[in-house]
């Protein structure tokens, strides 16, 4: 079972969060887990009664620390083609 974290553990927590308020201001962070298997962190995101799961390799958020544009830009397109998509959310 993967492991809940909180904010506070997730490399660059803020860059993601600004990230997605971008793209939908209505979206908020639910739960946040480590995938140990995957050296991921899985954003569970809820949005009025749907939700969504978004995987981010640790790598990523970790390289976001030193403004890479270029990670940024990953980052951002991860969400918007995740958060985008139809399939993403779930009712719940």
């Amino acid at each position: 079972m993967d492991r809940q974290v909180t904010k506070h553990e997730v490399p660059s927590y803020e860059i993601v969060e600004e990230k997605i308020k971008e793209i939908d201001g209505s979206i908020i962070v639910l739960r946040i887990f480590y995938i140990f298997m995957q050296i991921a962190y899985k954003f569970q995101l809820i949005k009025n009664d749907e939700l969504c799961t978004v995987e981010i390799p640790r790598k990523l958020l970790e390289g976001l620390r030193g403004e890479n544009p270029i990670l940024e830009a990953k980052l951002a397109e991860i969400l918007d083609s995740s958060l985008q998509h139809s399939d993403c959310w779930i009712k719940v």
